[in-house]
Order: C-alpha cells, then structure tokens, then sequence
C-alpha cells in the first residue's frame, strides 16, 4: 500500500470513445466516490457527466463531474485516454509524435497540481506513451501503467476458445512484448484445459499461424467498420482501476518495466505479465519463455528503443 490515504478519486483524462466507456464500465463495477472528466472538447464532459448521473440510482452515488488538471491534486489514479486515434493503414507507432506532443500538454500540470497517485495510460502507441509518463513525471516505476498487451491477450484468448470450441476462461494464453506489430504469442507455454496448447490437433503451426494475423489484424477490421475499438480496452481500464482502488491484487499482461527482465537493458514498458493493486505494479513477472520466443522479446524491446531514441522531450 502506497502512503496516502485513498480518496476513491480517479482523473479521466480524454473523454472520447474508450474514456466515456471507461467511465461507464467502472461505475458498474467499482465503488468510485468522484470521478472528474477531462478534455479538450469542454463540452463533453459536462454532457457525459449528466449523462453518467443517471446510472448512479442503480450503481451508488458518486459525484461525477467535469474539471481540469488541478483537480488531480488528491486523486489515487489518473488514467489518460487522450490521443489522436489510429485511423484505417495506420500502424499504432504512426502516432507517436502527434500524441506525445499531447502527453506532455497532460502529464505536466496534473503532476503540478500535487498529484501523487497512480498513473494508467491507454492511448497508443501505449508502450511508448507509458514509459514517456514515467520519465515526464519522474513517478516511481511502480506507479505508471499502461494496458499494453492485455487486449490482445484477451483477443487471443477468444480465437483460440473458438478454434477449440471451449470457455475462453479455460484458455491461458498471452501475447507478449509490444502492442503492435512487433508483438508476440507465448504458444510454446500456452495452455487449453490445463492441457498444453500444441498438444491439440485442431491447432496446427498453419492454424496457429492464421490465429496470430486473425488478432493482429481485428483491431482494423474493426476501425473500419465503426470508427474505433473501445469495448475491450475501456473493460482492460476498469480492471486495473478498480484493482488498485480495492487494493485487490491481480494479475495482466501490461505495459510494465521490464528493464533486467528477459535479458533487456532498455529502460521502458513494455507487454509482460504483472501483478497490480493498491500500490501499482508490486511486481513484474519474468514469465517462462522459449528460446525463440525470447529473440521475439528482445526485438521487440530493441524496436520501440529506436522509437524511444527519436522522441525530443524538451
């Protein structure tokens, strides 16, 4: 547990598609006793916070409100949706220097107001974006997360109980390494039933191959047909909030530290599966991985430092 006492305060910060779901999701399944709703666009966090109200009868009261920065000052989590989205041919690190300009124009004044919470960060590129909020803030490591790989994890997941034709609760699979295009999945440790993923027929390397370009490709198939995904990632936000408001420990794959982590020397997040709670990210799991699979995250740590490298924060 952090110092400070917890308020059940929590900063919204980007009030578009995946915020404003967020927001709606949490409240259905967390005790928040204010919720303040920022973004460029004034006007729709005041709508939203009336529109937000009137769930509050059925899910307990909270004030919901718009507001600025400043009002971060005595919040526990500060989660920042802002971003520029991806649009249809645009690879997540496309936006990496229209939405860092937009970080820095956050990150900043929340940290100025006193806030000593704890950061979550889903706008994309979200590994890049993640590590820039731990070292624009100088927040320990501990207390800056980002969603990193646990959509496609989740993605992965229900392709796989699909080919299997199983509850996706019994598939245990994750994709590692970055949210995008250098990302991997850990089938060599996977698992169906308690049974090892490779020992099923039905799954064959041809398969497994198609499964990989199906869940790399869903998030464009789905900007295409409506705009912009958000159901899954606004789900992924409110576990991790809510993990940390309850203090109740779970385990993602997440945009965490990974540096001494898989034989990386880079100091950035990056998708690993990590332990949350009321204290941020308690620990880092160096999860077991083959010795191809570890060539996959190193690349992976060695493509977004050369992102890194290109990134001016001055």
């Amino acid at each position: 547990m952090r110092g400070q006492i917890m308020t059940r305060k929590v900063l919204l910060v980007g009030d578009g598609a995946v915020g404003s779901t967020f927001a709606n999701d949490l409240l259905q399944n967390c005790d928040v006793k204010e919720l303040i709703i920022c973004d460029v666009a004034k006007q729709r966090p005041v709508g939203d916070s009336m529109d937000l109200e009137d769930i509050t009868p059925f899910m307990g009261q909270t004030d919901i409100h718009p507001g600025e920065y400043s009002d971060a000052k005595d919040a526990d989590v500060c989660v920042i949706t802002a971003g520029v989205p991806r649009k249809p041919g645009e690879t997540r690190l496309d936006l990496v220097a229209k939405n860092v300009k937009i970080l820095k124009s956050i990150v900043k004044p929340v940290v100025d107001s006193g806030f000593h919470g704890i950061f979550v960060v889903s706008a994309n590129p979200v590994d890049i974006l993640t590590t820039l909020t731990q070292k624009l803030s100088g927040f320990p490591k501990n207390k800056v997360i980002g969603t990193g790989s646990s959509l496609d994890s989740m993605r992965l997941r229900v392709e796989l109980a699909k080919k299997v034709g199983v509850p996706v609760a019994k598939v245990n699979s994750m994709v590692l390494g970055e949210h995008g295009d250098t990302s991997f999945e850990n089938f060599d440790e996977s698992t169906i039933n308690g049974k090892p993923l490779k020992s099923y027929d039905e799954l064959s390397d041809d398969v497994l191959a198609q499964v990989e370009t199906d869940i790399r490709k869903k998030g464009g198939k789905i900007i295409a047909n409506k705009g912009a995904t958000f159901y899954g990632v606004a789900m992924m936000l409110t576990q991790i909030v809510s993990a940390i408001l309850d203090n109740r420990s779970i385990v993602l794959p997440l945009s965490a530290p990974v540096k001494g982590k898989y034989g990386i020397n880079h100091e950035l997040y990056l998708g690993t599966p990590a332990a949350i709670d009321g204290s941020g990210i308690s620990y880092v799991i160096e999860t077991e991985l083959s010795d191809d699979e570890k060539k996959k995250m190193l690349n992976s740590a060695d493509k977004m430092q050369e992102v890194l490298n290109t990134v001016d924060l001055d």
